[in-house]
């Protein structure tokens, strides 16, 4: 009993933080279960934290109670105190393991707060996060340290309708329209007439104010792994991802009937899958990320690499790349887990 004790006592408290606010709450749910299943229960006393659509902070005491949050008692950070109020109690986390994407997850607020609660926090930090965020912040920094991106304009809400014409003379006649900040492909829609073009403004308006409309080009989607504190982070191979749609939507990425692949790694020349690895090294340093990110890339016929955004927060679902590009590069799920918490302490 008593080294029983000891092994207890060394285990390091970690709390899962999933939902929350954003379009991507139900992915967030999927990429946590995973998690909360795959973590290493010798090493990690793990707590639930589930973030409501509303934007209410809750303590699950198995993983389906988010189902029922009303029932659940409220979460109150005490800043500073490197601690969490639950009613009555304290909780003492050694490290946060937020799971959130979009809105109030990813894009810095949730980095922030851990900063002023003074906890440990798995993946980047306020800054990088709210960078990697903004797809068109991201476009510029990657765009200043010599990395190509595809031609693209800006409209933010307010402004005057943007020409559509010039826009096809800029662009080309077939345009993607995506709000700025958000994932998952979320509010995102290939347009090819006037018709739909104003149908995708509104959509992606819907998600944020600010929209890109980026030329559409015939090109395949590569992504890669970083993983690690720099300047000692490691990059995975280049996988591929195949849509199964006319591009890798929000229904492409997780419906079950989504006939969507990966490939991994990609089918490349060596020269290319090195220069590829070689750019997501040098924008996960630019952006400053730790931790973990996703970079993604476009190839195109001609042999092309464009940097196409950086994930800072990427999913962990059964179909997320981000965990299969580390498990086919020999680091398993639960491993994978530990070195990220591990990471975060150091």
């Amino acid at each position: 009993m008593k080294q029983r004790s000891v092994d207890i006592m060394t285990k390091l408290n970690v709390v899962l933080i999933f939902g929350g606010e954003s379009t991507e709450h139900d992915v967030s749910i999927l990429s946590a279960k995973n998690i909360y299943e795959a973590i290493d229960g010798e090493k990690f006393d793990t707590s639930l934290l589930y973030i409501d659509r509303q934007g209410r902070w809750v303590m699950c005491e198995k993983f389906d109670d988010y189902e029922n949050p009303t029932k659940l008692q409220g979460v109150f950070p005490v800043l500073g105190e490197s601690k969490l109020k639950i009613g009555d109690r304290e909780l003492r986390p050694d490290v946060l393991f937020p799971v959130l994407h979009g809105k109030n997850g990813e894009d810095g607020s949730v980095q922030a707060l851990a900063q002023l609660l003074h906890i440990s926090l798995v993946g980047c930090d306020m800054t990088s996060s709210a960078l990697g965020m903004d797809k068109v912040t991201a476009k510029r920094i990657a765009a200043e340290v010599g990395v190509p991106v595809v031609p693209y304009e800006i409209y933010r809400q307010g402004e005057n309708m943007p020409d559509y014409e010039m826009l096809c003379q800029k662009l080309g006649d077939t345009m993607f329209v995506k709000p700025s900040r958000a994932g998952s492909s979320v509010g995102a829609n290939k347009v090819h007439n006037f018709e739909e073009f104003t149908h995708a403004l509104e959509s992606a308006l819907a998600v944020d104010t600010t929209v890109l409309i980026e030329k559409s080009l015939d090109v395949r989607e590569l992504e890669v792994a970083v993983l690690g504190n720099p300047p000692m982070h490691r990059v995975s191979q280049v996988g591929e991802v195949v849509p199964g749609a006319d591009f890798y939507s929000y229904e492409d990425k997780y419906d079950v009937a989504s006939t969507s692949r990966i490939e991994i790694p990609a089918i490349l020349e060596e020269l290319t899958s090195s220069e590829v690895r070689r750019q997501a090294a040098l924008l996960y340093g630019e952006f400053g990320c730790t931790g973990l990110s996703r970079v993604d890339f476009f190839f195109t016929p001609e042999g092309a690499v464009y940097f196409n955004e950086i994930n800072t927060l990427p999913g962990f679902t059964d179909s997320s790349m981000y965990p299969r590009l580390w498990t086919e590069s020999g680091l398993s799920y639960k491993r994978l887990l530990t070195e990220l918490i591990m990471t975060a302490r150091s």
